[in-house]
């Protein structure tokens, strides 16, 4: 019985460690890519608004290729010519969040987690309004054909949080944004994928 309750234990400690280092994604994806066409070489291929900040950009091409040669991609070598051209984007929008605004978390009057209080309890008839800051994260994907131009895969993949923090979460975003390549479907679905060190 000892034993039974002992690995019980430990298996919802280690449940509990393996959700703390996984990421959970919306994924959306658009997907046009020709039947039985495989992925080749690639290059990044950055907007002239990316090229004015080509040390930010270095950071979400290193992020995204891990994610990239997962699904096939090998990045083209100096001179070699590249049949697909990928772009990415990263961003962070920040937003206040009521917790008056979701019933779970409202207690009689009394509020949980942290933040600031907003607003009078007395003459606005509302009470007390407690706002935590949320910050919505997303990456973004795009390969075409190189030759053509044409956009052959678009994927979108967000999360929220208490954190702006983004660059540590890129690899596992753009590993999430990717995961069903090359199937498309509009979503959004989620996507669950273990944050590396």
């Amino acid at each position: 019985m000892r034993q039974t309750l002992t690995l019980i234990a430990a298996s919802v400690a280690l449940s509990g460690c393996a959700m703390l280092n996984t990421l959970n994604s919306e994924v959306t994806t658009f997907s046009q890519w020709p039947a039985g066409r495989a992925p080749g070489t690639y290059l990044f291929d950055r907007l002239p608004s990316q090229q004015s900040q080509p040390e930010r950009q270095q950071v979400l091409e290193a992020a995204a290729q891990r994610a990239l040669e997962g699904a096939g991609f090998v990045p083209a070598g100096p001179g070699q010519p590249a049949e697909y051209s990928v772009q990415l984007g990263a961003r962070v929008n920040a937003s206040e969040r009521s917790l008056y605004d979701d019933p779970f978390w409202w207690h009689g009057g009394l509020f949980v987690g942290r933040g600031a209080y907003r607003g009078s309890f007395f003459g606005s008839g509302v009470g007390f309004r407690y706002v935590t800051p949320s910050y919505e994260r997303e990456v973004a994907v795009l390969i075409r054909d190189r030759a053509s131009g044409t956009p052959l895969f678009e994927a979108r993949a967000t999360n929220d949080g208490g954190s702006p923090t983004i660059d540590s979460l890129l690899p596992a975003m753009f590993e999430a944004a990717l995961k069903d390549f090359p199937q498309g479907g509009p979503g959004p679905r989620n996507v669950a994928v273990p944050l590396t060190k």
